[in-house]
Parts: structure tokens; sequence; C-alpha cells
């Protein structure tokens, strides 16, 4: 009779039904040379996925380089340097603004300004523009910039420059800051040395304390520029431009001109503000011809001084004298 499997099964001991297992998982477990070239196989696969991944790196890389090699550079901005000597007045400043490729109008920028209103300094609310408070310097600006950056770094530069001293002075002198800056602008266009600065400062004071017209030819000159439209008028002035009805012509007008008539240095406003302690009322050209002036307290001495001037001017042609001092 053939014994039952389940009861052989059954009939089996613990032990060998747990070496029976563990045979079957022996067989179906890879021998370890199996797994050694499973494992070379995936080692592979990752390497060449990874050089796949370098060599599109590398590929981009080199795309990005002969792209920029055939691009056009950046062109660098161009700044311009815009000098403003001392004594330039709006019309003036306004042709070198144009030079250096500001945009937009010098003239139009300087009216009016936010960063600085002129009745602050005394001045009549009516004032037409900002004459005087464009402090001459050299900016740096990039060409193309709106002349209107031109005037705020010129406000800028004259807040620094012009404060509670200025103002004090002003005030000890019994005039307004903005009279001191109409002051200084005059010297600009009188005085070529730096010495004669304070003493011509010192002529306008004591006429102005005096009552006694100013007769500074500069205010003349300066009215005849803006009825023409010009930004400067050039030559000796004639007879009828003596008499010209202007404001500005201090000849025929007591006091001050009605503004500044140039745009004041530092060395200038410090001349308005400490003038000379003298008692000159005239002054005049020195017959040297090299830029200084002689200067007198009464009108015959004046008249003197005028006579060796304008016999200087005959023996040379009628031009100004020629200075023969060396520089």
């Amino acid at each position: 009779m053939t014994p039952d499997p389940a009861a052989r099964e059954g009939r089996r001991s613990d032990a060998e039904r747990e070496r029976d297992r563990i045979a079957r998982e022996l067989r179906r477990a890879p021998s370890p040379a199996a797994a050694d070239r499973r494992r070379r196989r995936r080692t592979g696969l990752l390497w060449g996925l990874a050089l796949v991944l370098a060599a599109a790196v590398v590929w981009l890389a080199v795309g990005q380089l002969s792209d920029s090699h055939h691009a056009k550079p950046l062109a660098a901005p161009i700044v311009a340097r815009v000098l403003v000597p001392e004594g330039e007045t709006r019309r003036q400043i306004a042709l070198r603004a144009q030079a250096a490729k500001l945009t937009g109008s010098y003239l139009k920028a300087s009216e009016h300004s936010p960063l600085l209103s002129p009745a602050a300094y005394g001045a009549p609310r009516d004032t037409p523009d900002l004459e005087g408070f464009l402090f001459p310097a050299t900016y740096e600006i990039y060409a193309g910039s709106p002349a209107s950056r031109l005037v705020d770094e010129q406000l800028a530069a004259f807040r620094e420059r012009f404060g509670a001293r200025e103002i004090a002075r002003a005030r000890a002198l019994h005039i307004t800051p903005y009279e001191l800056l109409i002051v200084a602008s005059m010297l600009e266009r009188e005085a070529q040395l730096p010495g004669d600065l304070p003493r011509v400062a010192a002529v306008i004071y004591n006429r102005l304390r005096l009552g006694m017209p100013l007769g500074v030819d500069a205010t003349i000159y300066y009215a005849l520029a803006q009825r023409s439209g010009q930004a400067q008028i050039g030559g000796e002035l004639t007879e009828a431009q003596l008499h010209i009805d202007s404001p500005y012509n201090t000849r025929t007008h007591a006091g001050l001109p009605p503004t500044p008539i140039s745009n004041p240095g530092a060395a200038a406003i410090a001349a308005a503000a400490h003038p000379a302690h003298v008692p000159y009322l005239y002054y005049v050209d020195a017959p040297d011809g090299c830029g200084a002036l002689v200067f007198s307290t009464g009108a015959a001495q004046f008249e003197a001084h005028a006579a060796a001037y304008q016999a200087a001017v005959a023996r040379n042609g009628g031009r100004p004298p020629t200075c023969a001092r060396k520089p």
C-alpha cells in the first residue's frame, strides 16, 4: 500500500522542513558571479548617463561662447565733462550744455527748480530765472542726460557754498543774501585779478551808501545780451548803448541791477561778503593792459587815470593795450 503523502509530510521533522526551505531559497538566489555582472552593468549605465550629461554641458558652453563671440559688446556710457567758468551767464552755459550733447533746453531748465527758491534768499517773487545760483565748476554728466541734470548739480553745489555764514554777512552789510549775490556777479565781470575783487566790492558798497549810480558797464553789456538773445556782446559800448533804457543800466539807474548779471564763483562771493575797508569810489583799467585796475577816491584823480588808459589805447591803434609783462 502506498504511503499517503500528507501523512509522510507530517512525519518529517521540523529540521528537515527548514533545510528544504533554505535549499529552495539558495536555488532562487543568483550566484556571486551573476550578482557581480549585474552590479557592473548598473555601474556602466550610470557612467554612461554621466558622460551624456557632461557632453551636453560642454556643448551648451561652447554654444554660448560662440554666440558671445559674434554678439556686439555693450557700449560704455560716454561721460561729458562740462566746464562752467566763473562769471558766465545762463545763455553762455546753455551753449556749453549743448556742446556736451545734453538734451532739452538749458535755458528752460534754469528758469525755475524745486531744489531752490530765489525768494528764500530775499529775491522778489517774480524773479524770472535762476541767474546767479548756477554755481560754476566742472561737472561730469553722461552724454544724453537732460540739461536739467546739470542745473540740479549746479544748484546743489551753490547750496553747499552759500550758507549761513554768507547770509549772516549779508545782514551785517544791510543787504539781502540775493543782493550780495548780485554784487558778486558784478565783481566777476569787472575784476580780472583776484586781488581786485574786494576793492571793487568796496567801491560798489561805498557808492550805494552815498546814493551814487554804480556806473558798472558790465550791467549794460548784460542788458544788451538779454535784449538781443545773444550769449554775450563784445566791443566798446557806443554812446547810444551807454544810454540804453533798462533797469540794468547802472549809469542811469541808481542802486543794484534787478538780478545777478552772471553766476559767481567762491572767490567773488567771498569778496562780496568781505569787501576791502577802503574809501575808493572809482576804478579804471590800468594802462599797462595786464588786467589790473587803478582805484581812486576823487573824480579828478579818476579822470587822470582814465586819460592814461585812453592814451594807451590810442598808442595801440584803438585796441586795448597789450600786456608786455611775462606771465
